[in-house]
């Protein structure tokens, strides 16, 4: 009897949806409900009927209004326009029902033969029929395609005898039309547009895609047709001639005037190394530094690949809100061209404030930050940032207290585009490589308990490889943490709790920190993925030149503070199937290894592995899962936190994303995972690592609203444990102790989490 609500309120809305959508549909109309697409082809595989058929779908116009969106535009009053405010809302959700009498059926039937036959079915006919049901209508489309037309030949019919026409013959063998394929005019589109690019990088600026006609001839017999590439007779003279760089003129400080774009190189400015025209009166940029970013040479041929690089260099050296280039021909010599660039400035100096609130099931807080930088900081493209932030958090509920704490801090950090090193290094000429260095300073205040100053120096480089893979080296990454002002409350509870102890341990690690990055979910495909790697290394060296062993209890120290030596490793692996074009079924796996020897035995707090939080294990709390078969709560005093680390992780995510209705989207997801420790901890029995770890994962699941604004995501999360490892019954599955309707389980169970993004 417990869920009978849920199972009552969940038919009811089943039943709103599908009985309410005629409600406002005038008598002699029907609502146009679906569009249906068959296609009768014998030569067609399930697989490609079936693709084509949801495709050829897609085009029918008008496009049919979906029967949530229909209820909740009915619900809201439909064309009643006098509703309340409330009504107004719902309506706004959904969304008028498409009419039977808005369908156009011969110009969606010319459409459908016409798509048929773009993709090869040059004998394609369309007709189409009306179901009626009461005052709801399908329309059937039956599309006899019949055979496809594949390619036999393709040859490209240009002047051989001008270098244009041999140039242009030459780019034949990457040709995306390929014998034996069928015909597409996608295909056909896209061959233009690799031509054009392959002309462009041979120097012809002024060839484009409209120059170039296919001819094809489908006489030939056999369901084949053979294509002839050729350029059209109307062509300009100029679009057949490479062109040749001239001058290169920049202005690095322009704003336009009325007169229109300069383009002449103003009195008095000199070439920089003999080619560039950098017209900067108010030396307010480094001329070498900007140089670097130019690609074009005077006297070289004129290259796409050259001019890209150009402006997506400048686009993203953080420091031009508008960047514009022009190409004008040269009146010194034929077939060349003056290069000019406009590049007008951003406003150097921003401020930017930041305020977020976060609230889960029993906490909630606020942080907030204040960012000022400056762009071009030193006149070379440096961007300089200070943030100064802070933010609190308390617990209003649950069966642990005082876990309150405030933290605030401040960080320095600059940012130069090039790569600061004594070797000569360029990963990639495509992208700008950046070096960084920062310096943070944090103050945590568990108020009741100690607080924590932490200081942490990075400098590194950071670089993309291409569109898909970026480099993070980290070449020096310092952190330091001292407790202070340890509570005596505290330190008597560490006795009792002696993991408590670790968390109030002096830290100091240094090394470097690699993270390689891989991600095509930009791209749209039905599978696509992000995978994220990182190694990070403290006193491996220092440690055996000292021979550093602390486990005979003599540990060596730096500064005056025992220093931690380890490898620490992860991945983050996410694979992402677009079912349809809008719903994505998510899954996600993380590792966490570590291996800490000679002067460490376990990793420093700030480094260890958690699990439980709103973007992992979210119908657990944060960081109250393991490690192990570690129970939080036996382990923990009531009136404590329970912040559980470990120095192995394992984490699995599934998670199912489709739409509601509007900016609304709804998830169902399943977690699991824990973290477990390295060494035996006597006084935690079952919480370090055995090779039956696959036994001891936490299980839990539920369901989640997001609220997709273009500009960002605000997701809310309500979840539940389906396994606890520390559990002895039924090996640990707690479905049959699910009770919505017991106050108290849904205390200790029910976790709600509120945050921005998506947790992976």
């Amino acid at each position: 009897m417990k869920n009978n609500h849920l199972l009552i309120a969940t038919a009811s809305l089943l039943l709103v949806v599908g009985c309410n959508a005629t409600k406002y549909i005038a008598d002699g109309e029907h609502l146009f409900e679906e569009a249906t697409v068959n296609i009768q082809n014998d030569t067609l595989d399930k697989d490609r009927k079936e693709l084509f058929e949801s495709r050829l779908q897609s085009y029918v116009r008008p496009e049919p209004t979906s029967k949530l969106k229909v209820a909740l535009w009915n619900m809201g009053g439909g064309p009643d326009t006098t509703v309340g405010f409330i009504k107004r809302f719902i309506r706004r959700q959904g969304k008028a029902p498409v009419l039977l009498s808005e369908v156009n059926y011969e110009y969606n039937e010319n459409l459908l033969r016409n798509r048929l036959e773009n993709l090869g079915f040059f004998q394609a006919q369309v007709t189409s029929d009306t179901l009626i049901n009461g005052k709801k209508a399908t329309v059937q489309f039956d599309a006899v395609a019949g055979p496809g037309y594949k390619i036999r030949e393709v040859a490209f019919d240009v002047d051989s005898t001008k270098q244009w026409g041999r140039d242009m013959a030459s780019t034949k063998d990457a040709t995306l039309l390929r014998r034996g394929n069928n015909y597409n005019l996608d295909v056909v589109i896209n061959e233009r547009e690799r031509i054009d690019v392959a002309m462009k990088n041979k120097g012809y600026y002024y060839f484009n895609a409209d120059n170039m006609l296919l001819d094809v001839d489908s006489t030939v017999g056999r369901h084949q047709v053979d294509m002839f590439m050729t350029v059209k007779p109307e062509t300009a003279e100029r679009a057949k001639h490479p062109q040749r760089i001239g001058k290169i003129v920049v202005f690095p400080d322009y704003t336009q005037s009325a007169e229109g774009y300069t383009r002449r190189i103003p009195r008095g400015t000199e070439a920089y190394e003999g080619e560039y025209y950098i017209y900067d009166p108010d030396n307010k940029f480094r001329k070498k530094v900007l140089a670097n970013h130019l690609f074009f040479h005077k006297g070289e041929m004129y290259n796409r690949e050259d001019h890209n690089m150009t402006i997506n260099h400048l686009v993203n050296m953080n420091t031009f809100q508008f960047v514009k280039n022009d190409f004008v021909d040269s009146p010194d010599s034929a077939n060349t061209m003056d290069v000019y660039y406009y590049l007008t400035p951003m406003k150097p100096r921003t401020l930017r404030t930041e305020l977020i609130g976060k609230t889960a099931t029993v906490y909630n807080g606020i942080e907030g930050s204040v960012n000022w930088s400056l762009k071009n900081a030193f006149k070379g493209f440096e961007t300089l940032t200070l943030t100064a932030f802070a933010g609190f958090e308390t617990q209003v509920g649950g069966a642990a207290l005082n876990s309150n704490f405030i933290r605030y801090g401040a960080e320095a950090a600059i940012s130069w585009p090039r790569l600061l090193s004594p070797y000569k290094w360029a990963p990639s000429r495509k992208y700008i490589p950046r070096t960084f260095a920062s310096l943070r300073y944090e103050f945590l205040d568990r108020r009741a308990f100690y607080s924590l100053n932490s200081l942490t120096f990075n400098f590194g480089y950071s670089w993309k490889e291409n569109e898909r893979k970026v480099h993070d080296l980290t070449l020096a990454e310092i952190i330091y943490a001292q407790p202070r002002n340890v509570t005596e409350q505290y330190r008597n509870q560490a006795i009792t709790f002696p993991s408590l102890l670790h968390i109030i341990e002096p830290q100091f690690s240094f090394g470097p920190n690699y993270v390689f990055t891989f991600q095509n979910n930009m791209e749209d495909r039905t599978h696509t993925y992000f995978v994220r790697s990182a190694l990070n290394t403290s006193g491996n060296v220092l440690g055996l030149i000292q021979g550093a062993d602390a486990s005979s209890d003599s540990p060596e120290f730096l500064f005056g503070t025992r220093y931690a030596q380890f490898i620490r490793g992860e991945a983050d692996f996410r694979h992402y199937w677009k079912i349809t074009p809008k719903s994505t079924f998510v899954t996600r796996a993380m590792i966490g290894v570590s291996h800490s020897y000679g002067n460490s035995i376990q990793l420093p707090y700030l480094k260890q592995f958690f699990s439980g939080g709103p973007n992992g294990m979210r119908a657990f709390r944060a960081r109250s899962v393991g490690p192990g078969l570690v129970n939080a709560a036996d382990y923990v005093p009531d009136d404590f936190f329970a912040d559980q680390t470990g120095d192995f992780k394992l984490e699995l995510n599934a998670e199912y994303r489709a739409p509601i209705s509007g900016i609304f989207n709804w998830a169902a997801f399943v977690d699991a995972g824990n973290i477990w420790l390295q060494r035996r901890d006597e006084t935690r029995p079952g919480a370090e690592l055995t090779t039956k770890f696959y036994e001891q994962l936490a299980v839990g699941g539920g369901l989640g609203l997001r609220v997709d604004i273009d500009f960002l995501v605000i997701r809310t999360d309500l979840a539940i444990p389906f396994r606890q490892p520390y559990v002895q019954e039924s090996n640990g599955w707690v479905f049959n102790q699910i009770d919505f309707g017991n106050r108290e389980w849904r205390r200790r169970n029910l976790v709600f989490n509120l945050a921005i993004g998506y947790p992976f």
